[in-house]
């Protein structure tokens, strides 16, 4: 019983405790630890390699992305001009037209009252 309660008493020494850590990894994992521990090195260096390059494809499609979309911007905004401009030659030609029928109208209904005068 004294055993127990000074080993409750005893502050934890940090030398202690990761010793106690390895005496259970070795019992659960016997010899096989160096092993296991080399695999998860590898796996965690290929994850890193991975993600390094994950993130330079990121990069190079971001890149790829803001060009086209640079150049859509452009050629729509081109587009949009050549109609703004199509449209305001079709609207000036028909204003002239509207005019041209106008004086037309005038100048029939002038010369139908000469000729009904006549």
């Amino acid at each position: 019983m004294s055993n127990t309660s000074s080993v409750k008493n005893r502050p934890v020494n940090d030398e202690v405790l990761p010793s106690k850590i390895e005496l259970l990894k070795d019992l659960i994992f016997g010899d096989n630890i160096q092993q296991y521990n080399s695999d998860f090195d590898e796996i965690r260096k290929d994850i890193h390699r991975k993600k390094i390059e994950l993130e330079g494809l990121i990069v190079e499609v971001k890149s790829e992305l803001d060009t086209l979309i640079d150049s859509t911007s452009t050629d729509i905004n081109i587009r949009i001009s050549e109609l703004e401009d199509s449209l305001g030659s079709r609207v000036e030609k028909l204003g002239s037209e509207k005019v041209d029928k106008s004086v037309l109208g005038a100048l029939l209904i002038s010369l139908g009252e000469k000729i009904s005068k006549g």
